[in-house]
């Protein structure tokens, strides 16, 4: 196993700039400079994208940023000794000793379980004193290479490793004798010792979740309460005993994720808190459970069913019915996006291979041929044989992939709704919805009505014995029976007409109709580059996909016409800031520009924020001038695409490809035109004013 750490990777006593950023970028630079990872850039980016989400400072004068990164070639740490300090955000104050963790984005297990440990060893005041004592790189990486082993001379009053994964505190024994001394300890009562169990977890999972598990057993070990935790990272979990969850009086979850396996600790109280408060605040975290534990009222982790959905009602009271129904919509699309993208990238490769008109035979080959039986009836411009062969079977496999669009909208919106329980009633509905013509349309109304009821019979008060068969048996039952009923008796009729006129609206667009819906999608597509305008457009475009045939192409138009828009503002971008005026532009959105020519070509609509947070009167109008301009041309020039994303990586799903990229060249130019020109004489200001952005890709 390499040394996670060498001397070459240690500043000591150096000033590395004012801010996190600095910092940041320079171990970054050193562990790229040593050859431990294959570029500067991609480190950087990575680990300031986990700095920006959660501050890594803890208390103790001490920041950890770490992150797991595709540029890392092996893990390493890199140290700094700073002076003057930098603020981390830790609440005591700027930090002076800053670890820099850089794992692969496939580190195995033994590197994750050193790096994990480091980090417990920094919240150990004595191993932190040595760090600042220490007179050379060659003692720091001593005393690092010292607490990876275990090695007393690193940290000597320290336990090797406080709290083996779902292991207990043990402490009772300091509970007797914190009593023998002055009465009753806090955690403890008539029956002895309070008794908790915790779960942390950080996104990540290196040192944020097992610097809050350690801090918060120290605490709960003061205070005589005896804890238990289970960290789940990156480096494995094993979980809690079941009796153990079952004795507890309450349940701490420092998590800035989802716990897996939340269902296990269904009734208990619970204190629910991101991970880094169990390191800035483990005592009080322990000591509102040990509140919460003898409190009646207290807010418990809920069961599936009547429990949950209260619950769910508490955390969304202040939203408005607007945004749930949009926020239910987007799940049910964010979850259908891979069965439309994997079956309509399947579908363009089987016509590809074996023709346009693969569909008349694909039934047939799949069923009567094989590879030791080629098909000897194919369509004339298919690849031969083999290739017809080949077609049909990726063309079959695409299109069942696409029978699952309209069941899977509908069911992850039901989803959205209701949880788990109003899966399996939405997918029916959604069933219903495909088998009855109703399309994705059909799916909306379906996935809505599933949850609406399922969320509604959670709500009903039933008998103990009983709720145990409400999220398996009860609600999937009836709200399954009522949601498709109503589908089958009244809704299905009127939302099949409405489909088939609009499909029939949608494919008899031509000329002045066509482009005028073009230029629509495309300001949409550009208005907030990824935030709800966007969202609806791609959704409307996605969703129709499972309706396209070669009969009715619209939909393959609509989606080609929302792809191609969303492309340009990130283009157009990363044109006018490498390209067209470096000048107007700020050292920092340069660089970005060079990373929106990659994300622009490949849709990331994204790509462009960066310059329309520090720029938005000026880049925004720009942009959806461009994407009017590419829409009106895609949809004039009846450009289709069969896959969802992609950008000009999916060349082979693209009909009419050339339009296409001219399409998209066509609105970059403009967008990048129309911005240098409102920065040179829109307004006064000057691009020195403009805050720069950093680089978050």
């Amino acid at each position: 196993m390499t040394q996670l750490i060498t001397t070459e990777l240690v500043e000591l006593d150096q000033n590395l700039g004012s801010s996190p950023e600095d910092v940041i970028r320079h171990l970054a630079s050193k562990v790229a400079a040593t050859g431990r990872a294959s570029e500067v850039e991609g480190l950087f980016a990575d680990a300031f994208a986990r700095e920006q989400k959660t501050a890594t400072g803890i208390p103790g004068g001490i920041a950890i940023p770490h992150c797991r990164s595709e540029a890392v070639i092996e893990p390493t740490l890199a140290m700094a000794r700073l002076n003057p300090k930098v603020d981390f955000g830790a609440k005591d104050g700027p930090a002076d000793l800053v670890f820099f963790i850089a794992a692969p984005a496939g580190a195995d297990q033994e590197h994750l379980k050193l790096l994990s440990k480091l980090a417990r060893s920094l919240i150990k005041k004595d191993f932190t004193a040595a760090l600042r004592n220490a007179s050379s790189r060659e003692e720091i990486v001593a005393l690092v290479d010292g607490a990876l082993a275990d090695k007393p001379a690193a940290h000597a009053a320290a336990p090797a490793d406080a709290v083996p994964v779902g292991a207990a505190v043990g402490a009772a024994g300091a509970a007797g004798a914190s009593a023998a001394h002055a009465g009753a300890p806090a955690g403890s009562d008539a029956r002895g010792p309070k008794r908790l169990v915790a779960v942390t977890a950080c996104p990540t999972g290196i040192a944020h979740t097992y610097m809050a598990a350690d801090s918060l057993v120290a605490a709960a070990k003061e205070m005589g309460v005896d804890l238990q935790v289970e960290t789940q990272g990156s480096s494995g979990a094993q979980a809690l005993d079941p009796a153990v969850i079952a004795a507890a009086d309450a349940v701490i979850f420092a998590v800035d994720v989802d716990v897996r396996g939340k269902e296990r600790f269904a009734g208990k109280p619970v204190i629910n808190a991101p991970v880094k408060r169990g390191i800035d605040e483990p005592e009080k975290m322990v000591q509102e459970a040990l509140a919460a534990a003898d409190n009646p009222n207290a807010r418990r982790v809920p069961h599936f069913g009547a429990e949950e959905q209260a619950q769910h009602e508490a955390e969304e009271k202040g939203e408005h019915i607007g945004q749930k129904l949009k926020k239910a919509l987007l799940t049910g699309v964010s979850y259908m996006i891979p069965f439309v993208a994997g079956g309509g990238l399947l579908i363009a490769l089987g016509f590809l291979m074996g023709g346009y008109l693969i569909t008349k035979y694909a039934d047939t080959i799949v069923v009567q041929n094989s590879l030791f039986n080629l098909p000897t009836e194919f369509p004339e411009n298919a690849w031969g044989p083999l290739g017809a062969y080949l077609g049909a079977v990726l063309f079959k496999i695409g299109a069942l992939s696409l029978g699952f669009l309209v069941p899977a909208l509908a069911g992850y919106i039901a989803y959205a709704i209701a949880d788990r329980p109003g899966i399996a009633p939405g997918f029916v509905a959604g069933a219903v919805a495909g088998f009855m013509g109703a399309g994705f349309l059909g799916g909306i109304v379906g996935g809505l009505l599933a949850g609406y009821i399922a969320h509604v019979v959670g709500r009903l008060q039933v008998p103990r014995w009983l709720r145990g068969l409400m999220p398996v048996v009860i609600i999937p039952l009836l709200a399954s029976l009522v949601a498709s009923g109503l589908m089958f008796l009244i809704l299905g009729g009127p939302i099949v007409a409405i489909t088939k006129g609009l499909n029939g609206w949608l494919s008899g667009l031509t000329g002045a109709g066509a482009i005028a819906l073009g230029v629509i999608l495309g300001l949409m597509m550009c208005f907030d580059l990824g935030g709800p305008v966007n969202k609806v457009a791609y959704s409307f475009a996605v969703a129709g996909l499972g309706a396209a045939t070669m009969d009715n192409q619209a939909p393959w138009q609509i989606m080609a016409a929302v792809m191609a828009s969303g492309m340009v503002p990130p283009l157009a971008m990363a044109l006018a800031s490498t390209v067209l005026n470096k000048k107007l532009f700020s050292l920092a959105e340069q660089e970005n520009g060079k990373a929106a020519w990659l994300l622009g070509a490949s849709f990331i609509s994204e790509g462009a924020i960066p310059f329309a947070a520090a720029d938005p009167l000026r880049v925004i109008p720009a942009s959806m001038l461009g994407g009017a301009v590419t829409g009106a041309i895609s949809m004039a020039a009846g450009v289709g695409s069969k896959a969802p994303h992609g950008g000009i990586f999916v060349f082979f799903a693209i009909d009419n490809f050339v339009m296409f990229v001219v399409s998209i060249v066509a609105g970059t130019v403009v967008t990048a035109l129309s911005v240098i020109a409102l920065k040179r004489w829109a307004v006064k200001k000057t691009v020195d004013t403009v805050e720069p952005v950093p680089v978050t890709v």
